[in-house]
């Protein structure tokens, strides 16, 4: 039996690889920040995320599938085939639980291996399968960025583990930042005691004072018509994240943070017609002659040589 993944005409299904995207795309996301901390470091007091020997600046991926995730939801708000796996604050135990019991399964995730794998057993069910059509109808992020479903790895099930279709690497900063470490007050006492001897505390804020950050990514679609059905529908979605994803993110540690270009290279075939670095390299970040230290986005010249695509590539940028 095939994976199938259902599409919105009532009763009409389709197989992952009908379903799936055809050709594979490598991405660029050009973002910068000010007077923000764009990622910072929780095992060192909060500090944004640098390269120690070359101050270069860092965003980890997970920071930036957060945020991707958070726009989708607040766009779709849980619609059909649109929600959210890693959700803010559920457990995904309770996630788990309801993906088990649409397979007829009850309790899964409270229950141990043994005796799991007694319950599957017993309900005479391909599990496995209904489980992983379950996700691919139901989660957008999963689709997307895949998922470890603890539940179904604790019994061996081969949904359990889900590689995306889309894979994100860590960002980096075009030029060296240097993070700055702010005294700022409070209003706020924290103990009785210390209203006595004083009535305002200080804590401390990290920032970038500015920082233009590059972070490539990659759309398998081979992986797409296997595994996920990672649609041409979720591409534009996806895209659409991408450039809003900081839209609804602001925050006083984050209050200045924007997406400034896109770079799409689409592939005329499912497993590309070049390699990735090769299109990568064809785009040029750099500070503008009369410029020493960037201070904003238009101190830097963006220029993609498109006249020196391999054939069978194309290019488009989106802003």
């Amino acid at each position: 039996m095939e994976y199938l993944v259902k599409t919105t005409k009532e009763g009409e299904q389709k197989t992952i690889e009908e379903n799936a995207i055809k050709n594979r795309y490598d991405f660029m996301i050009l973002f910068d920040v000010e007077n923000c901390n764009p990622n910072g470091d929780p095992a060192a007091g909060n500090m944004p995320r640098i390269d120690v020997y070359t101050n270069i600046g860092l965003v980890s991926d997970v920071c930036l599938k957060r945020k991707i995730r958070d726009y989708v939801e607040n766009v779709k708000k849980d619609a059909i085939g649109y929600r959210i796996y890693y959700k803010r604050g559920v457990p995904l135990e309770i996630v788990d639980n309801e993906i088990f019991a649409s397979a007829g399964i009850e309790g899964a995730a409270g229950m141990s291996p043994d005796a799991l794998k007694k319950a599957i057993k017993k309900s005479g069910k391909d599990v496995d399968l209904l489980i992983h059509d379950y996700l691919m109808n139901n989660f957008f992020d999963i689709r997307t960025f895949g998922a470890v479903v603890n539940t179904a790895v604790k019994c061996n099930l081969n949904c359990g583990k889900i590689r995306g279709t889309v894979q994100l690497g860590f960002s980096e900063s075009v030029d060296p930042i240097y993070p700055q470490k702010l005294t700022v007050p409070s209003c706020a006492i924290t103990k009785e005691a210390e209203s006595i001897e004083k009535s305002t505390s200080f804590g401390d804020k990290w920032i970038v004072p500015y920082g233009l950050y590059r972070c490539e990514g990659f759309i398998s679609a081979n992986q797409g018509q296997k595994v996920t059905g990672f649609s041409d529908e979720d591409l534009e979605l996806l895209w659409d994240a991408i450039l809003n994803m900081f839209k609804h993110e602001h925050t006083s540690a984050r209050g200045k943070m924007t997406v400034r270009k896109l770079i799409i290279f689409k592939h005329d075939t499912e497993l590309g017609n070049t390699q990735a670095h090769k299109l990568f390299d064809l785009v040029s970040v750099s500070r503008k002659d009369d410029v020493q230290v960037a201070h904003s986005f238009n101190d830097y010249t963006v220029t993609v040589d498109t006249e020196h695509l391999p054939n069978g590539v194309h290019c488009e940028i989106r802003e």
